[in-house]
């Protein structure tokens, strides 16, 4: 029995496909959210963590109160190698951004000419000539049922934002390595000036045995020691020369200029300051880290392409259109009766393909859990290097503290030591053991706020900086 519809009806029917079809799209790969699946502590174990936060300015190193390291900053910022390329990376990562969302476009495209052929009819010599002009547009668009394209594009914008947090991290490591070298140059400077002032006070030491000598009250032996003090103190100096020279030019190089264009300001290493910052919660903290962060765009990305990779084992459809005017004399070109018109679209699947796509589909799930990996790897590491940062700046300062009060008593022995030996009473072992005292405790308290100084710039890149 024949059945009929309404027309009602039939309008009704036609839609089920296309419902059907959106239900189908609605059931396509989407990608997963990038979560690390770690339980992040509640505090730092450092008790000054418990500190009221105080996170570092964005010109952080402004508060070690040394002018000539802001001019350093400001040519870094300006020169520096790798900032600049990091930059372009960006810029890369921007066009890779476009060319990706480019699939989510329809592409047109105009294509004009005039066609000249020549032809023999069967059976006559004579030849005949025919001239066809056109002009045509066409249009293709491939239609992102499944969530493909799109997934690549998301991919594509996860990786310009791990490059741009790359940058940051670029950036943050840049600035650490101006200040830490800097201070390395102002430490050798003071370090330098500590082992001449060591210099002239074992000279004088070693005139006065000369002179006792010549009295007959010290022996060759006792001159000969002091001889040789005062030749273990010039050997120190040649490789503090080194050190400041080396220092000065890597800090040409993390500017962009070459040594021997490169000038920098004097410095006062004593009169450095040490700014205060403290951390808030580990939860904060992981939201400034640049590193922690293109590790979280990146494990997004790899999500999307697992997405995209899946949405690829699915068909495939496409809409085409032409259109235009052809005609065989150009005056008539743009008559009614010279346009034509063609619509296309088609549906395509693999069928066979060795298991490449699927083969696709594991190496992208593969790269996403490597890349979770690096995720949690990041985010643990950024807590201990906070951890550890806190701990060697309390560590430092105290250190520098007793180093100081150390140094405070050699200089009182020290002095006291050589009134006697002038006055001679004293014997030459517990001079040399006050002077010895002495010297290295001078070093070491210079060596102590070296390291007191980089702690806290430790630190301060430890909390991201004054990275936005």
């Amino acid at each position: 029995m024949p059945i009929s519809l309404s027309r009602k009806a039939c309008r009704a029917t036609a839609w089920y496909p296309l419902a059907l079809l959106a239900l189908l799209a609605a059931c396509g790969p989407k990608p997963e959210p990038a979560l690390s699946g770690l339980d992040l502590p509640g505090r730092f174990l450092d008790p000054a963590a418990a500190a009221p936060v105080r996170w570092p300015e964005p010109e952080w190193w402004r508060g070690f109160n040394a002018p000539a390291l802001d001019t350093l900053m400001q040519a870094a910022m300006a020169g520096n190698f790798d900032l600049a390329a990091a930059a372009a990376r960006v810029r890369q990562a921007d066009a890779q951004l476009r060319i990706a969302g480019a699939a989510l476009l329809p592409t047109l495209a105009v294509d004009s000419g005039v066609t000249q052929s020549r032809s023999t009819a069967s059976g006559l010599s004579r030849n005949r000539n025919a001239t066809r002009y056109d002009a045509t547009l066409s249009a293709s668009y491939e239609i992102d049922f499944w969530g493909r394209n799109s997934a690549s594009a998301e991919a594509a914008a996860q990786n310009a934002r791990a490059t741009r947090f790359d940058a940051g991290t670029v950036l943050l490591t840049t600035e650490a390595s101006v200040a830490n070298t800097y201070f390395n140059l102002l430490a050798a400077e003071e370090e330098l000036r500590v082992q001449e002032a060591n210099l002239d006070a074992a000279r004088r030491t070693l005139g006065v045995i000369r002179q006792q000598v010549n009295f007959g009250v010290a022996t060759g032996l006792d001159l000969a020691q002091q001889e040789t003090v005062v030749a273990q103190v010039e050997a120190n100096i040649p490789g503090l020369r080194q050190s400041a020279a080396q220092n000065r030019n890597a800090l040409a190089l993390l500017t962009g200029q070459p040594p021997q264009s490169f000038t920098i300001g004097a410095g006062a290493f004593d009169r450095l300051r040490i700014p205060e910052a403290a951390p808030g919660q580990p939860a904060d903290l992981l939201a400034r880290r640049p590193d922690v962060l293109a590790a979280e765009a990146g494990l997004a990305a790899a999500n999307a392409n697992v997405a995209a990779a899946r949405a690829a084992l699915l068909p495939s459809i496409s809409l085409s259109a032409q259109g235009g005017f052809q005609s065989a004399a150009l005056g008539t070109l743009l008559r009614p009766e010279a346009q034509f018109f063609s619509l296309v679209a088609g549906l395509a699947q693999t069928i066979f393909d060795g298991g490449a796509r699927r083969g696709q589909v594991a190496l992208s799930q593969a790269q996403a859990e490597e890349l979770l990996i690096e995720y949690r790897r990041a985010i643990v590491a950024a807590l201990q290097d906070t951890e550890d940062a806190l701990v060697a700046l309390r560590e430092t300062t105290a250190q520098e503290a007793l180093r100081a009060e150390a140094n405070a008593r050699a200089e009182r022995a020290f002095g006291i030591a050589e009134a006697q030996l002038r006055a001679g009473t004293i014997n030459l072992i517990t001079l040399l053991n006050t002077q010895q005292s002495l010297f290295s405790t001078r070093v070491s308290l210079v060596q102590a706020r070296l390291a007191r100084l980089q702690a806290a710039v430790a630190l301060f890149r430890a909390l991201g900086g004054g990275w936005r």
